[in-house]
């Protein structure tokens, strides 16, 4: 079982209880059960897109992913071939022979649309949502029709039991073409390059966007045609001339790419190549040097001079090669610089023609200070204006508001001594309260304490009759 094969088989769509109705030829239900039809298809939609997505998909003649680390595999773009349908064969229930109302489904909606048609168009084909085309330019017998002309037929019914045949194809899969792109452009807008670090070699661009939708896996060069072409094109994201890329940051950005931007792209190729060259002398001098140290261990002294000749040699070369990447290191600075100075400078510049336009708008120094002196007569005039209107105003006798206000704090004053006085005369009454039930309270204390002594008395009383009536009736 191929790893595609398992991977789709773990999709929550693909249970176990609906592999045959998935792996059967479902195109004749369109019509007489068109909810199980389009289950069938967005199952087998979303499962190629995702599968495709997280690197399942290879362009390799088995059709089987590499097993190395970020090898590279289609995904945004699905090879419908043979090798395909053969990675996707079961062994309980087969070849999926509905596969051609998958993808017949798909380029109605647009959610995959062959490679060809993509490139040649002139506008791109984006889905009815981004609002770019026609919806009567891409009718299924139109893409059909252009599909057998081009790619020698995209779905030919066979007449045989295993359904409409499937023939070679490649598709773009918009969903992770539309995903990856925003991916890109967000990652590089969001470190706020430089305009130097928002140019690119196809080269760098290439290694450095390379794991940008899966960490797994990179993307094909057939996926970065489409990637660019996106960008470039449908985006507007990007300009591109086949060799260098710079991206744009507003839509005013300039569209082409000029010798400063092809310059800047190269240096930094160079750069990146000059790197791996130092890196690539350093390991081998570290490789001599241990070969050298082994070759004296062993008694070899023909073979531990060979070792450190080329050791030394390497190490001449490493030199070299550091003195250059210092160069074009400094050299790309100073080109940072140079190309942020441009855009101060512009900065600076358009600021100068707001400043001018709006002092022109203001006058000379002259009309300033006039209108200002206006204005100070103006304020003046209110100031005066006011203080008329007080005049004018209704006289009030001071003695009148004395008296007024003394009495409302005589009022005050004795509502206060009111409330104090019957507030006294509540905490009196409550001591007096008080009292009285302390006074009760001994009261029957003192009468319990005589009834006690009482009845102390008369016991004792009794006690010594007791005794005494003894004593007598002993004597006689």
């Amino acid at each position: 079982m191929s790893e595609l094969l398992t991977y789709i088989l773990s999709q929550d769509s693909f249970r176990k209880n609906r592999l045959p109705s998935l792996y059967s030829d479902f195109s004749i239900q369109k019509k007489t059960n068109p909810d199980g039809y389009n289950v069938n298809v967005a199952a087998w939609e979303q499962a190629l897109t995702k599968a495709a997505r997280h690197g399942y998909i290879s362009r390799s003649a088995t059709g089987k992913a590499d097993a190395m680390p970020n090898h590279k595999s289609d995904h945004l773009v699905l090879r419908v071939d043979e090798g395909l349908l053969r990675d996707l064969e079961s062994p309980e229930w087969g070849r999926p022979v509905g596969l051609a109302a998958v993808f017949e489904d798909a380029m109605w909606n647009r959610s995959m649309v062959p490679v060809q048609l993509y490139k040649a168009s002139g506008t791109s084909l984006r889905k009815p949502q981004w609002g770019i085309i026609d919806t009567s330019a891409l009718s299924p017998w139109t893409v059909m029709s252009w599909g057998l002309k081009q790619l020698k037929g995209v779905m030919i019914g066979s007449g045989s039991d295993h359904g409409p045949r499937v023939q070679a194809q490649e598709l773009v899969l918009v969903q992770n073409l539309q995903e990856t792109g925003e991916r890109l452009v967000k990652e590089v807008m969001s470190k706020t390059p430089s305009k130097a670090e928002l140019i690119y070699s196809r080269e760098s661009f290439v290694e450095s966007f390379a794991t940008i939708l899966d960490d797994g896996s990179a993307l094909s060069n057939a996926d970065f045609d489409i990637l660019l072409l996106y960008l470039s094109r449908d985006k507007a994201t990007i300009a591109y001339d086949g060799k260098t890329i710079k991206f744009r940051p507003t839509n005013d950005s300039p569209k082409d790419i000029t010798e400063q931007d092809a310059a800047i792209a190269s240096i930094k190729a160079l750069t990146a190549t000059m790197t791996k060259q130092v890196h690539n002398l350093e390991r081998k001098i570290a490789e001599l040097n241990a070969s050298a140290k082994s070759a004296l261990q062993n008694k070899n002294r023909v073979s531990a001079l060979a070792a450190v000749r080329s050791k030394k040699l390497a190490e001449n070369n490493l030199q070299q090669r550091l003195d250059t990447l210092t160069q074009l290191e400094q050299v790309y600075i100073k080109i940072e610089q140079a190309a942020d100075q441009i855009e101060y400078v512009k900065v600076m510049k358009a600021s100068t023609g707001v400043l001018r336009s709006l002092n022109t708008q203001i006058g000379d120094v002259s009309r300033v200070e006039d209108v200002v002196e206006e204005l100070r007569e103006e304020m003046s005039k209110v100031d005066e204006i006011g203080n008329i209107m007080n005049e004018v105003g209704p006289q009030i006798d001071e003695s009148e508001i004395d008296d007024e206000l003394e009495e409302l704090e005589s009022k005050e004053r004795e509502a206060k001594e009111e409330e104090e006085a019957e507030q006294t005369r509540k905490k009196l009454a409550e001591l007096d309260s008080l009292g009285l039930d302390a006074k009760d309270a001994l009261r029957k204390a003192a009468l319990a304490q005589n009834v006690e002594s009482a009845l102390e008395e008369s016991i004792g009383r009794l006690s010594r009759m007791s005794v005494e009536e003894g004593a007598e009736a002993t004597a006689q």
